[in-house]
């Protein structure tokens, strides 16, 4: 893939300028193919690009994401049913000065980490937990902030023996009554119900790489083209993107990454996605809790 191969360009070309001295002649000959090198790469990316940059393990994690953004955060655990589900990352704290609950879907940066969190990927008590939170959220009435990055719910023999599909079903439903606004962000992977049981919200951010689908590229491509190989395709015929999916009223508001995706997050990029969130659920605040129902209700059944 050109982008594997650029990437490997890049980082050659990045170790070589940490090594140079800054007053060699060499180093701002170095540094302009960098730059040049790194426009060309992101500049004209393809749908299947963005799916590689968003299952990239270098990216930002839901984990991070939140620590970032909400002081004085205390994770609550358990559906209180069954288990502890550590694909997601949850609980309360503030955003600036405004108390939320806070539903992370978190992948791992590691092996390790990956193995612990089940690689993003939601198990029915997982989904539990979410709902028992928002609930919670509800009778306090906190605003939700929910962060999804996930391939798709848990497909794991246990997990419908304990009723997967119908926790997935009970968030779709009871996230389109809350009484309480929702903001939903799209970190990186959406994929299939593990992606939608999060994202029903009266509000969706979704950051400029992060891909959202009812399904991923390689399972299009092999019921479609009976072949894997063609995923590129198949992720352009989807229309996955950030982009696409505005176009289509799906997606609200992109929030733009630096170029080759969102590897750190800087003060500047957290102090201005603060202010995005803290505003708009400022702005849902104000509506008459009758309006922001409706409006909710309205935005999924206008989607064609």
């Amino acid at each position: 893939m050109i982008l594997d191969e650029n990437e490997k360009k890049i980082q050659a070309l990045k170790e070589k300028l940490v090594s140079l001295d800054t007053d060699s002649e060499e180093f701002p000959i170095i540094k302009k193919e960098l730059e040049a090198l790194k426009m060309e790469t992101y500049s004209n990316l393809t749908a299947w690009d963005r799916v590689c940059i968003a299952r990239s393990e270098k990216r930002v994690k839901g984990k991070a994401l939140v620590d970032a953004l909400i002081s004085d955060f205390y994770e609550l655990h358990g559906d209180q049913l069954y288990a502890e589900d550590q694909s997601i990352y949850a609980g309360i704290g503030f955003l600036k000065d405004m108390p939320v609950t806070v539903i992370a879907q978190a992948k791992g940066s590691n092996t390790q980490e990956n193995i612990k969190r089940n690689f993003g990927m939601t198990s029915p008590e997982g989904f539990r937990k979410t709902l028992r939170l928002a609930h919670e959220a509800e009778k306090f009435k906190r605003p939700i902030i929910t962060i999804v990055d996930t391939s798709g719910a848990y497909p794991g023999k246990g997990a419908e023996e304990r009723g997967q599909a119908r926790a997935i079903a009970m968030n779709l439903l009871e996230f389109s009554k809350l009484k309480t606004p929702v903001i939903a962000i799209v970190l990186s992977e959406g994929g299939s119900g593990g992606a939608l049981a999060l994202t029903v919200s009266d509000y969706i951010f979704m950051f400029e790489n992060a891909v959202y689908s009812v399904l991923s590229p390689e399972g299009f491509a092999s019921i479609l083209f009976k072949d894997t190989v063609k995923v590129s395709d198949a992720a352009e015929m989807m229309k996955m993107t950030s982009k696409d999916l505005v176009d289509v009223n799906i997606v609200d508001e992109i929030i733009e990454e630096p170029l080759g995706g969102i590897r750190h997050l800087s003060d500047a990029f957290i102090t201005d996605l603060k202010d995005r969130l803290y505003n708009k659920i400022t702005e849902l605040q104000k509506l008459p809790l009758n309006e922001l129902l409706d409006n909710r209700y309205n935005k999924y059944r206008n989607i064609k």
